[in-house]
Formats: structure tokens, sequence, C-alpha cells
């Protein structure tokens, strides 16, 4: 696992303008509930760090968590960054949070599946908010289905409504059991 998550770390962080001379540094944060993580995200933030990579699962000693993956050039401090983790197994659910978290100017950035503490799996939604960052709001669709064949169609549609697939996960819903979820985004109209 630690293996994995420093993978997709390194190609996340290959994303960033670093000089070769700059040194990178990490930080692993995993928990069981999501508003610790969420909590724990935005004072990384504070530290300079941003979301690299997230992955739920079993760890060795944590039991059934959410890993996630934040990095800085070293000795950077406060980036104006802030994360909300949305976790939910209802798709309308998810969908309506993520398009009221898109008016606050928050951007999809990952998504995983959570188990929380009192059973089932959530698809679970890294969103990130740059102060810094001016105008330019996208807007969300949230796909789910059990069907591949259902899914294939609905992204095509979703394809010429300009929506790009932005994620996806495997996940349990309240109603139907597990699901493909699709997140899409587009520049809001």
């Amino acid at each position: 696992m630690k293996k994995i998550l420093m993978m997709m770390a390194a190609m996340a962080a290959a994303s960033w303008a670093v000089e070769p001379s700059q040194v990178l540094e990490y930080r692993v944060l995993a928990t069981t509930k999501t508003s610790t993580m969420e909590r724990e995200m935005n004072q990384a933030a504070g530290d300079g760090y941003r979301f690299l990579a997230a992955m739920g699962g079993e760890t060795a000693f944590g039991g059934k968590e959410t890993v996630v993956t934040m990095g800085r050039v070293k000795d950077v401090s406060g980036n104006g960054l802030r994360y909300k983790l949305l976790a939910t197994s209802r798709t309308s659910t998810m969908q309506k949070e993520m398009a009221d978290a898109a008016a606050e100017g928050y951007w999809y950035k990952g998504q995983t599946v959570f188990e929380p503490a009192f059973g089932g799996r959530e698809v679970a939604v890294i969103l990130e908010r740059d102060e810094a960052r001016g105008g330019g709001r996208q807007e969300y669709l949230l796909l789910a289905t059990s069907k591949t064949s259902t899914m294939d169609k609905e992204l095509n549609e979703a394809g010429r409504q300009g929506f790009t697939v932005v994620g996806m996960t495997v996940g349990k819903t309240a109603m139907r059991g597990s699901e493909v979820v699709c997140i899409l985004g587009r520049a809001a109209r």
C-alpha cells in the first residue's frame, strides 16, 4: 500500500512546476472519519501542503481507513488552499453537495471509496478551492449505475453536452448495491 501511495504521489507531483533543485515533502493522513480527514487536510494546507492522492481500504494497523497523501515544496507555508470532503451513499445527495461546493468555487481533485465505522461503503469526493484563483467555475454531473452498458450510454450523452470524465470508482449505494460511479465536469454555463 505504501508503495502504491508513493507512486500516486510522484505522478501527481510531476504535474507541479517544481524545479530540479527543490525538495518535496509529503504528509500522509489516515482516518476512519470524513470530518477528521477534511480538518486534517485543511490543517496541512495551512502548512503549505496540497492534495496529491487518496485511497480507501484496509491499512495494517488502522483497519478500514481513507488515506490521503499531500505534498509541498520544502519550507513553504500557507498556500490559500481549502479542502472539502464529501461522502455519501446516495447519488442524489452527492450531486447536490457537489453543485453547492462548485458554486462556492471548489474544484474536483479526486475520489475514493470510504468505509465508515458504522458499515457500508460510500463514495468520497475531495474538492479544492484556491483562494488565489479568480473566476472560472465548474459544474459537475454524477452518473451511477450497476450496468457498464448503461454507463457507456450515459457517458456518451454527457460527452455530447460537453462533460469530461474527471473520476470513477465502484461504490456501494444505499438502494442499489455496488455501482460504477463516474463524476464528470465542465466549465459552468
